[in-house]
């Protein structure tokens, strides 16, 4: 890494909802152990650590101080500040949190959700390093992940003319797209996914935020000024922040500044947005069976299978989802795992 020292910022409010029943708001998945042997937020956390990284700040729910202090304890990565929400404002006023804690200089910030899975590191770090030097300059940079599917579930980015080495200006975003333009940006070659990483200095996103949204700014700097601190929480002021309006950092910034970088990236990126994304990404059997606890099939095919306790059996079943966690099971065919989200609706309603 260049010699500038990156301060990770590493959001950790989301509920996760879509990997129901194991990812609940009271243990949402970026907590939970999905991919690997360690959880997703002490993946997160590993990513941006050691030479070129300060200790992470990392705004979470309050209700997750504990468990968030916890686990990145446990791999050595105690955050130099713990800021907890008092109430889900989207990520644009998680952000300004972050930044106004850095003191708003010109230091860079990595901004990573703490829920996605990067298989590539090394490439990771290669882009971080390449935005770096235009960062510095004072763009804002994001990074647009090499798509391999036409697809309709995430926001694309639109590459522009190249400002440096590896480096582009952002085009324009582009929301969700339906099928057919996702296929035609996919086959253009000129688009990535938005894979919600960005970079930029605390500064300028202030600045752009003051331009932008100035009630949002005026309702993080609020919060933060009449904060409670207790060693490295700091937990912001609850009615303060509630007035800063919700807004994504896509919607608040990046899609309305004028120096907007992207770097293209092929890092084995995925949000396990699903758990149809899970089973995409996690080691199969022979019959496709990707399993996770005391699982039994017999004449099965196709299938994602998690137990945090139960005994799950299967027999000459195919392309299924399985989820066996607590009390609750979840038994969903494979393809339609969006509908996770509509089944949490009904159960609030019921």
């Amino acid at each position: 890494m260049a010699e500038t020292t990156i301060v990770p910022v590493i959001l950790s409010g989301g509920s996760g909802t879509r990997l129901w029943p194991m990812s609940t708001p009271e243990h949402p998945k970026q907590l939970l152990a999905l991919t690997a042997d360690q959880t997703m937020l002490q993946l997160t956390a590993g990513r941006a650590h050691g030479a070129g990284f300060a200790a992470p700040i990392v705004v979470a729910n309050a209700a997750h101080a504990d468990e968030v202090e916890r686990q990145l304890g446990a791999v050595g990565a105690d955050p130099q500040a713990l800021i907890l929400e008092p109430v889900a404002r989207n990520t644009a006023p998680a952000i300004a949190l972050a930044a106004l804690a850095v003191g708003g200089g010109d230091t860079p910030l990595l901004v990573m959700p703490s829920d996605h899975v990067i298989g590539d590191v090394d490439a990771f770090h290669a882009a971080v390093h390449a935005a770096l030097p235009l960062v510095e300059q004072g763009w804002l940079a994001t990074f647009g992940i090499e798509p391999d599917a036409p697809e309709t579930g995430y926001g694309w980015i639109r590459i522009g003319e190249a400002i440096g080495e590896g480096v582009h200006r952002v085009a324009r975003f582009v929301e969700k797209p339906p099928q057919a333009k996702a296929e035609a940006m996919l086959a253009a070659g000129d688009h990535a996914w938005n894979g919600g990483i960005f970079l930029f200095r605390a500064d300028r996103f202030l600045e752009e935020l003051a331009a932008f949204e100035p009630a949002m700014l005026a309702a993080a700097k609020a919060a933060m000024d009449a904060a409670v601190r207790e060693g490295t929480r700091i937990y912001p002021d609850a009615e303060r922040f509630a007035a800063a309006p919700a807004e994504s950092i896509d919607y608040a910034v990046m899609e309305r500044a004028e120096r907007v970088a992207v770097v293209r990236v092929a890092m084995g990126w995925n949000d396990v947005g699903s758990w149809d994304a899970l089973h995409a990404i996690s080691a199969q059997d022979d019959a496709g069976n990707a399993h996770r606890g005391e699982v039994i099939a017999i004449d099965t095919q196709g299938c994602l299978v998690r137990s945090d306790g139960a005994r799950v059996a299967l027999v000459g079943v195919s392309d299924l989802i399985v989820v066996a966690s607590g009390n609750d099971i979840l038994v969903i065919p494979r393809g339609r795992s969006q509908e996770v989200k509509a089944l949490i609706e009904a159960m609030k309603r019921d």
